[in-house]
């Protein structure tokens, strides 16, 4: 092995006069180094827009949700709960009523989500940045407040200040008499004053969030919630979350924010996976010009073949120095192709000169490098490489026995 080593390392770094061979191996390197580094950027700058895309959706979802693996609700007084609110691994825990309500002001209608939250959970996961205006509370001083989704405020077009601008809200009410005469006793209504308006957040445009005491009285609902939303004091979330599924048993679910939305989170990774895909391909096509290096390299140094054949060399020899020639080439360039891209999204997230367009969410295109995604581009070059550099020298070395064969003759 250190032989065909030896003659490949003095083949591609000889210190000789610039010549067609020298200039086709660096162009086959620079084609390796381009499509390497294409990769990096590519999916470093697909890393960070999954990682803007997923923030705003994490924004106001919360770490891990229990539900009832069957119904759409469940009773929390059971001892597991207790001993779930009181683990000391979580920061926040809030009971959640949710259901599809009417909302009217001013002769203006939306059917929206209602959700009842504990108030004092409300601080404990969210800030006044994720308001577009108002302050961040669904009770204050024994009143209770609404925090309006930008799709509810938008078709109701109400109000935060002035008299007046209480929402009414309408829900058909599942425990009214079978036999009640007027149909209106079928319909539970109350109103309620918002004080906020949240900004965009994907999923959670329609919401109408209220205390929880309100939306048990507006849904008839005293004994029971939808889900139950936790948020842990760590990001060991993946031993919390197996941690709760023990404590809770079957009959709950405990999902994270990928199974709370997995459309989503597809969606994003999917797109990423289909581009790397497709910047892979076309690096395939570059790293075939180590094809051609490799021809023209065996034609140049056919006389050395002869003296090695000579000398007793055999045909694994000779085509081991030809395979680790394109070895050579293909990880220096994607050694370097590598760096360039590393050193490209580095500065671009410390300096953002790639912007977007004006009226865009960010100013510069967010990058989020992965190291794990490196080794995968650094594996996927060379495994292409090393069968394209096989490939090339065995067929090579037939082209060269045909032809001394021919002579022969």
């Amino acid at each position: 092995m250190k032989l065909p080593l030896f003659f490949a390392k003095r083949y591609l770094f000889s210190k000789k006069s610039v010549n067609a061979i020298n200039i086709i191996s660096s162009i086959s390197m620079i084609g390796v180094l381009v499509s390497t580094t294409a990769l990096v950027i590519v999916l470093s700058f697909y890393n960070g827009l999954e990682r803007f895309i997923l923030s705003q959706y994490s924004t106001f979802s919360p770490e891990f949700r229990i539900e009832p693996a069957s119904g759409k609700v469940f009773s929390t007084k059971s001892e597991s709960f207790k001993k779930l609110r009181a683990l000391p691994e979580i920061s926040s825990y809030s009971e959640v009523l949710e259901d599809k309500i009417l909302a009217e002001y001013n002769q203006q209608q939306f059917i929206g989500r209602l959700k009842g939250i504990e108030p004092n959970s409300l601080h404990h996961v969210a800030n006044e940045d994720m308001l577009l205006e108002g302050e961040l509370e669904v009770e204050l001083d024994s009143t209770d407040y609404a925090i309006l989704g930008p799709t509810v405020q938008a078709n109701l077009q109400v109000p935060l200040q002035g008299d007046g601008n209480q929402i009414i809200l309408h829900i058909p009410d599942k425990k009214a008499p079978a036999n009640s005469i007027n149909p209106l006793d079928d319909i539970r209504t109350r109103v309620i004053k918002p004080g906020a308006v949240l900004g965009y957040q994907p999923g959670f445009e329609d919401l109408i969030i209220v205390p929880i005491n309100f939306a048990k009285d507006l849904l008839n609902e005293y004994e029971q919630v939808s889900a139950i939303e936790l948020y842990g004091k760590n990001d060991n979330s993946t031993a919390l979350q197996r941690e709760i599924q023990r404590l809770l048993g079957k009959d709950y679910l405990v999902k994270n924010r990928e199974q709370q939305n997995p459309t989503l989170y597809k969606t994003v990774r999917s797109e990423k996976w289909i581009v790397f895909f497709i910047v892979t391909i076309i690096g395939i096509i570059a790293i075939f010009n180590i094809i051609g290096s490799l021809t023209m390299l065996v034609i140049d140094k056919k006389q050395d073949m002869v003296v090695l054949d000579s000398l007793g060399a055999n045909n694994s020899l000779i085509q081991n120095i030809f395979f680790y020639q394109g070895i050579l080439i293909a990880l220096i360039g994607s050694a370097i192709g590598i760096l360039v891209g590393l050193t490209f999204c580095i500065l671009q997230e410390k300096f953002g000169f790639v912007t977007t367009s004006e009226g865009s969410l960010f100013d510069a295109y967010p990058v989020d490098i992965r190291y794990m995604d490196l080794i995968l581009i650094f594996m996927t070059v060379m495994i292409v490489s090393t069968l394209v550099s096989y490939m090339a020298s065995r067929l090579n070395i037939r082209g060269i026995n045909r032809r001394g064969a021919l002579e022969a003759n």
